[in-house]
Protein backbone atom coordinates (compact mmCIF):
# COMPACT_ATOMS: atom_id res chain seq x y z
CA UNK A 1 0.00 0.00 0.00
CA UNK A 2 1.31 3.54 -0.91
CA UNK A 3 2.24 5.38 2.13
CA UNK A 4 0.56 8.82 0.06
CA UNK A 5 -2.46 7.15 -1.18
CA UNK A 6 -2.89 5.84 2.62
CA UNK A 7 -2.72 9.23 4.13
CA UNK A 8 -5.18 11.11 1.60
CA UNK A 9 -7.70 8.27 1.61
CA UNK A 10 -7.91 8.67 5.52
CA UNK A 11 -8.30 12.38 5.27
CA UNK A 12 -11.01 11.59 2.82
CA UNK A 13 -12.67 8.69 5.23
CA UNK A 14 -12.11 11.13 8.23
CA UNK A 15 -14.22 13.92 5.96
CA UNK A 16 -17.02 11.71 4.77
CA UNK A 17 -17.59 10.75 8.18
CA UNK A 18 -17.53 14.27 10.10
CA UNK A 19 -20.57 14.99 7.31
CA UNK A 20 -22.17 11.99 8.42
CA UNK A 21 -22.15 10.42 4.90
CA UNK A 22 -22.34 6.54 3.74
CA UNK A 23 -19.37 5.83 0.98
CA UNK A 24 -22.72 4.97 -1.21
CA UNK A 25 -23.84 8.91 -0.38
CA UNK A 26 -21.04 10.38 -0.98
CA UNK A 27 -20.23 7.93 -4.01
CA UNK A 28 -23.54 8.71 -5.74
CA UNK A 29 -23.40 12.79 -5.01
CA UNK A 30 -20.12 12.31 -6.73
CA UNK A 31 -21.37 10.10 -9.54
CA UNK A 32 -18.23 7.92 -9.29
CA UNK A 33 -18.39 4.23 -8.01
CA UNK A 34 -18.58 3.20 -4.53
CA UNK A 35 -15.98 0.30 -5.60
CA UNK A 36 -13.44 2.98 -6.45
CA UNK A 37 -14.26 5.31 -3.36
CA UNK A 38 -13.77 2.09 -1.20
CA UNK A 39 -10.40 1.94 -3.02
CA UNK A 40 -9.30 5.56 -2.65
CA UNK A 41 -10.17 5.69 0.94
CA UNK A 42 -8.23 2.43 1.57
CA UNK A 43 -5.05 3.25 0.12
CA UNK A 44 -5.45 0.98 -2.96
CA UNK A 45 -6.17 3.27 -5.55
CA UNK A 46 -4.13 7.28 -5.78
CA UNK A 47 -7.13 10.14 -5.77
CA UNK A 48 -6.26 12.28 -9.32
CA UNK A 49 -5.73 16.13 -8.55
CA UNK A 50 -9.71 16.49 -10.25
CA UNK A 51 -10.90 13.68 -7.77
CA UNK A 52 -9.57 15.01 -4.78
CA UNK A 53 -11.12 18.32 -5.63
CA UNK A 54 -14.61 17.01 -6.85
CA UNK A 55 -14.92 15.05 -3.37
CA UNK A 56 -13.50 17.81 -1.13
CA UNK A 57 -16.33 19.83 -2.77
CA UNK A 58 -18.90 17.33 -2.02
CA UNK A 59 -18.05 17.25 1.44
CA UNK A 60 -17.61 21.07 2.18
CA UNK A 61 -14.18 20.43 2.97
CA UNK A 62 -12.60 23.87 3.78
CA UNK A 63 -10.02 25.42 1.56
CA UNK A 64 -7.06 24.67 3.91
CA UNK A 65 -7.45 21.48 4.11
CA UNK A 66 -8.08 20.52 0.50
CA UNK A 67 -4.51 21.62 -0.23
CA UNK A 68 -3.63 19.51 2.46
CA UNK A 69 -5.37 16.62 0.79
CA UNK A 70 -4.03 17.24 -2.47
CA UNK A 71 -0.34 17.62 -0.55
CA UNK A 72 -0.95 14.47 0.81
CA UNK A 73 -1.87 12.71 -2.81
CA UNK A 74 1.15 14.08 -4.14
CA UNK A 75 -0.40 16.80 -6.07
CA UNK A 76 0.06 20.81 -5.74
CA UNK A 77 -2.18 22.83 -3.33
CA UNK A 78 -5.03 24.21 -5.78
CA UNK A 79 -6.07 27.46 -3.50
CA UNK A 80 -3.99 30.63 -3.19
CA UNK A 81 -2.86 31.40 0.33
CA UNK A 82 -1.90 35.24 1.03
CA UNK A 83 -1.70 36.55 4.63
CA UNK A 84 -3.78 39.27 5.26
CA UNK A 85 -0.63 41.31 6.21
CA UNK A 86 0.96 40.63 2.97
CA UNK A 87 1.44 43.39 0.12
CA UNK A 88 -1.04 41.04 -1.35
CA UNK A 89 -3.77 41.36 0.23
CA UNK A 90 -4.12 45.15 0.64
CA UNK A 91 -6.77 45.66 -1.49
CA UNK A 92 -8.40 43.17 0.78
CA UNK A 93 -7.95 44.61 3.99
CA UNK A 94 -9.22 47.81 2.81
CA UNK A 95 -12.76 46.54 1.55
CA UNK A 96 -12.71 44.97 4.90
CA UNK A 97 -11.82 48.03 6.96
CA UNK A 98 -14.54 50.11 5.03
CA UNK A 99 -17.61 47.07 5.29
CA UNK A 100 -16.22 48.02 9.40
CA UNK A 101 -16.39 51.53 8.38
CA UNK A 102 -19.82 51.47 6.87
CA UNK A 103 -21.63 49.73 9.63
CA UNK A 104 -20.95 52.66 11.90
CA UNK A 105 -22.48 53.94 13.89
CA UNK A 106 -23.29 50.18 15.06
CA UNK A 107 -20.26 47.78 16.18
CA UNK A 108 -18.60 45.22 13.76
CA UNK A 109 -15.29 43.39 13.37
CA UNK A 110 -13.61 40.78 11.41
CA UNK A 111 -12.13 38.13 12.83
CA UNK A 112 -9.75 34.85 11.67
CA UNK A 113 -10.76 31.03 11.89
CA UNK A 114 -9.69 30.77 15.57
CA UNK A 115 -11.85 33.93 16.42
CA UNK A 116 -8.90 35.98 16.31
CA UNK A 117 -9.66 40.20 15.47
CA UNK A 118 -8.38 41.19 12.32
CA UNK A 119 -9.72 44.66 12.83
CA UNK A 120 -13.10 46.56 14.13
CA UNK A 121 -14.76 50.11 13.90
CA UNK A 122 -14.73 52.66 16.25
CA UNK A 123 -17.91 51.66 17.75
CA UNK A 124 -16.55 48.34 18.67
CA UNK A 125 -13.23 49.40 19.77
CA UNK A 126 -15.25 51.13 22.24
CA UNK A 127 -16.83 48.39 23.49
CA UNK A 128 -14.31 46.45 24.41
CA UNK A 129 -12.47 49.58 25.62
CA UNK A 130 -12.92 48.42 29.57
CA UNK A 131 -11.44 44.79 29.07
CA UNK A 132 -8.07 44.62 31.00
CA UNK A 133 -5.29 45.33 28.70
CA UNK A 134 -3.39 41.87 28.65
CA UNK A 135 -6.69 41.08 26.89
CA UNK A 136 -6.50 44.06 24.11
CA UNK A 137 -2.72 43.28 23.55
CA UNK A 138 -1.06 40.87 21.04
CA UNK A 139 -3.49 38.09 19.29
CA UNK A 140 -6.56 39.43 20.48
CA UNK A 141 -9.44 36.51 20.88
CA UNK A 142 -12.78 37.82 20.05
CA UNK A 143 -14.34 34.73 22.14
CA UNK A 144 -12.00 35.06 24.95
CA UNK A 145 -12.55 38.66 25.45
CA UNK A 146 -16.42 38.45 25.29
CA UNK A 147 -16.48 35.37 28.14
CA UNK A 148 -13.06 36.38 30.59
CA UNK A 149 -13.85 37.62 33.77
CA UNK A 150 -11.87 40.55 33.27
CA UNK A 151 -13.21 40.82 29.72
CA UNK A 152 -16.82 41.75 29.01
CA UNK A 153 -18.13 39.03 30.52
CA UNK A 154 -19.21 41.68 33.75
CA UNK A 155 -20.94 43.86 31.35
CA UNK A 156 -23.07 41.28 29.85
CA UNK A 157 -26.53 41.50 31.50
CA UNK A 158 -27.70 37.90 29.93
CA UNK A 159 -24.35 35.80 30.33
CA UNK A 160 -25.33 32.93 30.51
CA UNK A 161 -27.41 33.01 27.64
CA UNK A 162 -24.78 34.78 25.82
CA UNK A 163 -22.02 32.19 26.38
CA UNK A 164 -24.39 29.10 25.81
CA UNK A 165 -25.05 30.66 22.38
CA UNK A 166 -21.02 31.35 21.74
CA UNK A 167 -20.34 27.72 22.64
CA UNK A 168 -22.81 26.65 20.10
CA UNK A 169 -21.27 28.45 17.59
CA UNK A 170 -17.98 26.80 18.45
CA UNK A 171 -19.31 23.58 18.49
CA UNK A 172 -20.60 24.35 15.24
CA UNK A 173 -16.98 25.63 14.41
CA UNK A 174 -15.38 22.81 15.94
CA UNK A 175 -17.21 20.43 13.70
CA UNK A 176 -16.91 21.86 10.61
CA UNK A 177 -13.44 22.41 10.58
CA UNK A 178 -12.15 19.67 12.92
CA UNK A 179 -9.74 22.48 13.98
CA UNK A 180 -7.95 21.35 17.12
CA UNK A 181 -6.75 25.20 18.46
CA UNK A 182 -10.46 25.76 18.32
CA UNK A 183 -11.41 22.61 20.23
CA UNK A 184 -8.36 23.67 22.78
CA UNK A 185 -10.13 27.54 22.90
CA UNK A 186 -14.01 26.11 23.57
CA UNK A 187 -12.42 23.78 26.87
CA UNK A 188 -11.00 27.27 27.72
CA UNK A 189 -13.84 29.47 27.79
CA UNK A 190 -15.68 26.77 29.17
CA UNK A 191 -14.29 26.89 32.26
CA UNK A 192 -14.86 30.51 32.74
CA UNK A 193 -16.85 31.08 35.34
CA UNK A 194 -20.45 31.77 34.78
CA UNK A 195 -21.68 34.91 37.59
CA UNK A 196 -23.21 38.29 38.66
CA UNK A 197 -26.21 39.79 36.77
CA UNK A 198 -26.04 37.45 33.93
CA UNK A 199 -25.60 33.78 35.69
CA UNK A 200 -29.02 33.20 35.49
CA UNK A 201 -29.19 29.98 33.34
CA UNK A 202 -33.00 30.76 32.25
CA UNK A 203 -33.62 32.15 28.63
CA UNK A 204 -33.67 35.60 28.58
CA UNK A 205 -34.65 35.60 25.30
CA UNK A 206 -37.26 32.58 24.77
CA UNK A 207 -38.75 34.64 28.10
CA UNK A 208 -39.52 37.62 26.17
CA UNK A 209 -40.81 36.07 22.76
CA UNK A 210 -37.42 37.10 20.87
CA UNK A 211 -36.62 35.61 17.61
CA UNK A 212 -32.80 35.53 18.43
CA UNK A 213 -31.02 35.68 21.37
CA UNK A 214 -29.41 39.89 21.89
CA UNK A 215 -26.17 40.71 23.14
CA UNK A 216 -27.25 42.96 26.47
CA UNK A 217 -25.00 44.90 27.83
CA UNK A 218 -24.67 47.88 30.47
CA UNK A 219 -24.31 50.61 29.01
CA UNK A 220 -23.47 54.62 30.74
CA UNK A 221 -26.85 55.89 29.97
CA UNK A 222 -28.53 51.91 30.28
CA UNK A 223 -28.69 48.86 29.19
CA UNK A 224 -27.74 48.18 25.50
CA UNK A 225 -29.48 44.91 23.34
CA UNK A 226 -27.81 44.28 20.04
CA UNK A 227 -28.73 41.34 17.25
CA UNK A 228 -25.82 39.77 15.64
CA UNK A 229 -25.33 38.86 11.83
CA UNK A 230 -22.10 36.66 10.54
CA UNK A 231 -20.97 37.32 6.65
CA UNK A 232 -18.61 35.25 4.68
CA UNK A 233 -16.89 35.58 1.45
CA UNK A 234 -18.81 33.15 -0.15
CA UNK A 235 -16.54 33.17 -3.36
CA UNK A 236 -13.28 33.51 -2.04
CA UNK A 237 -10.41 31.33 -3.49
CA UNK A 238 -7.76 32.44 -1.44
CA UNK A 239 -7.54 30.36 2.01
CA UNK A 240 -7.00 33.24 4.38
CA UNK A 241 -9.92 35.22 2.85
CA UNK A 242 -12.04 32.50 3.15
CA UNK A 243 -11.08 31.99 6.65
CA UNK A 244 -12.69 35.63 7.62
CA UNK A 245 -16.27 36.29 9.02
CA UNK A 246 -17.81 39.47 9.46
CA UNK A 247 -19.31 39.99 12.83
CA UNK A 248 -21.73 43.18 12.55
CA UNK A 249 -24.33 43.79 15.68
CA UNK A 250 -27.77 45.69 14.73
CA UNK A 251 -29.57 47.65 17.66
CA UNK A 252 -32.36 45.31 19.09
CA UNK A 253 -34.57 48.41 20.53
CA UNK A 254 -34.89 51.89 20.31
CA UNK A 255 -32.74 52.94 23.32
CA UNK A 256 -29.83 51.22 21.82
CA UNK A 257 -30.43 52.89 18.50
CA UNK A 258 -30.73 56.38 19.79
CA UNK A 259 -27.61 55.49 22.12
CA UNK A 260 -25.37 54.44 19.50
CA UNK A 261 -26.56 57.83 17.46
Amino acid sequence: MNNTSETVGRQLREWRQRRRLSQLALASEAEISQRHLSFVESGRARPSRDMVLLLSEYLDVPLRARNTMLTAAGHAPHYPHHRLDTPEQSGMRGMIKKVLHGHLPHPALAVDRHWGLICANAAAQRLMSDAAPHLLTGEVNVLRLSLHPEGLAPRILNLAEWRAHLLNRLDHDISYSADARLAQLRDELAAYPVSGPGGNLASDAAQAGSIAIPLRLKGDAGPLSFLSTTTVFGTAVDVSLSEVTIEAFFPADDRTAQALA
